[in-house]
């Protein structure tokens, strides 16, 4: 029969067989037999699920409740399998097979929906959405998808229960879900499936037991779980602790007695233990217990365990070192001990517009929160003026990258490779109407080149005419910078550890 009448026929399945058999037989099934306290809660779960408002909702949770940007990165994951599968099954799935709705004559009446559905059958939207968000946010995070799981499975099982789905609309709609998250997968990789950063070596030893790691505790960054996670994984291993204003001592104490070097904090405490790490040619073990965790997030390590796992399999990678070197000065012949930068270094407003940017950023997303940033800047930020490139040019900001961020534009992401010799340059300039310009620069996103905003992957920087007294942040640290200096990478300088696989 013409699939064009199919539709017509009342509750007649477009198959017939021993799979349509098959599919009544079970459907009865579950509408005539009892479920022990199914009845208060599996309809309202079904209603709940209704548009995604659900599984949206379980996102904002994952995202809020979550510890660290794996579970930002879950709830986002999984919301996107749920948008392509909800688009795949809306305009191609119900459209390419208009099944009816099965008879409710079988159903009790008090596990009926309120409101019936008013689509065709095949395939279950509510099925495909479940299993797309569960399917997503497991990629990113077994233990979110582990817990999700049970929810997904039993608002699938409710479009059965409360009548308005066969049994194969169901599995033939997770089905589809569970593909729209593999296919994202495929347009978007997950983290574990990205190039690693830096190169492979052998040179770190394998330290089961943390036998020969000295790991310096920074106490104003790592927490007390942090700590006990050390201990337990790595029970041979030397903690120190200390604060801030000790660190680099303890840093140069341990040093000689370790055949690895550990430190647990933030981006600055790391910047402080690389520098120690590469002038005693030691390897370097990083504990994320800070508040961004930017260079630990971009070489794959984003809990504790990731390091420990690493340490104990001997598994690590060369990365590029940022390095500014300070010229011959009014009172110095020569060139001052350069500075190292294991993420960025920046003149003029940008520490700023990167603080307010990431502190609004999880709440609006990126673009806002870059809007925002520009906003409250420009209430107080004042160009500079310098010699770049021997160029004297007015400046609201200049940026320097160890390594190409993602994407390009004035407000980095996050970088694929660690070791590709080259520095991520970023300038606003300043000019007539300065305000407009660095709000422009805010949303030219991905642009590389704009007459406001410039972008250039370069291998040295020459810097000078500094004025007296110009801030120089690196790595969330603030120093006076000198009147000139050099920006070079220090190629593939710093062995670190790094899991083997992401998880």
């Amino acid at each position: 029969m013409s699939s064009r009448f199919a539709w017509c026929l009342p509750s007649a399945p477009p198959r017939r067989g021993a799979l349509s058999r098959w599919d009544r037989k079970v459907f009865h099934t579950v509408a005539t037999r009892r479920w022990p306290g199914a009845e208060p809660v599996l309809p309202r779960l079904s209603r709940a699920a209704d548009h995604g408002l659900l599984w949206f909702g379980a996102a904002a949770g994952i995202a809020v409740l979550g510890q660290g940007v794996r579970a930002r990165r879950a709830a986002v994951r999984g919301g996107a399998s749920l948008a392509l599968a909800s688009a795949v099954i809306n305009t191609v799935g119900k459209r390419s097979v208009r099944r009816d709705r099965p008879l409710l004559d079988t159903v009790p009446v008090i596990r009926r929906l309120k409101r019936q559905p008013f689509t065709t059958s095949f395939p279950s939207g509510h099925a495909a959405s479940a299993a797309a968000f569960t399917a997503g946010v497991a990629l990113e995070s077994r233990s979110w998808g582990a817990l999700v799981a049970p929810v997904a499975a039993s608002v699938a099982f409710s479009r059965v229960y409360t009548g308005v789905h066969y049994p194969s609309d169901v599995l033939v709609g997770a089905a589809l879900g569970v593909g729209a998250a593999f296919v994202l997968r495929e347009l978007v990789p997950t983290r574990d499936r990205l190039p690693p950063p830096g190169r492979p070596v052998s040179a770190a030893p394998a330290l089961p037991r943390g036998e020969g790691l000295v790991v310096v505790v920074n106490r104003r960054a790592g927490s007390a779980d942090s700590v006990a996670a050390v201990r337990e994984a790595l029970p041979l291993a030397e903690v120190v602790e200390c604060g801030p204003d000790t660190l680099r001592a303890e840093l140069e104490r341990a040093a000689p007695r370790a055949r690895a070097l550990g430190v647990l904090g933030g981006d600055g405490t790391i910047n402080l233990a690389a520098a120690t790490a590469v002038e005693r040619d030691l390897p370097l073990a990083v504990f994320p217990g800070g508040t961004f965790n930017h260079f630990a997030y971009d070489l794959g390590v984003e809990t504790v365990a990731d390091t420990c796992r690493a340490v104990a399999d001997g598994c690590a990678v060369r990365v590029d070192l940022g390095r500014f070197t300070p010229g011959p000065g009014p009172d110095a012949d020569e060139d001052g001990p350069p500075g190292y930068f294991l993420n960025t270094f920046s003149l003029g407003v940008y520490p700023e517009l990167v603080h307010i940017r990431e502190h609004w950023s999880p709440r609006v997303g990126g673009w806002p929160a870059g809007v925002l940033a520009a906003l409250r800047v420009l209430r107080h930020g004042r160009p500079l003026r310098a010699v770049v490139q021997g160029r004297s040019r007015p400046l609201w900001l200049l940026f320097a990258g160890n390594g190409i961020y993602r994407p390009v534009g004035p407000t980095p992401g996050h970088r694929d490779d660690l070791a590709d010799g080259l520095l991520d340059v970023r300038v606003v300039h300043g000019g007539r109407l300065p305000g407009l310009r660095l709000l422009a620069a805010a949303l030219a996103g991905p642009l590389s080149r704009s007459p406001v905003h410039a972008a250039e992957r370069l291998r040295t920087v020459r810097i000078d005419g500094l004025a007296p007294g110009t801030p120089l942040a690196y790595d969330g640290e603030v120093v006076p910078a000198p009147p000139r200096l050099t920006l070079d990478k220090a190629r593939e300088a710093l062995t670190v550890y790094r899991p083997r696989t992401l998880r």
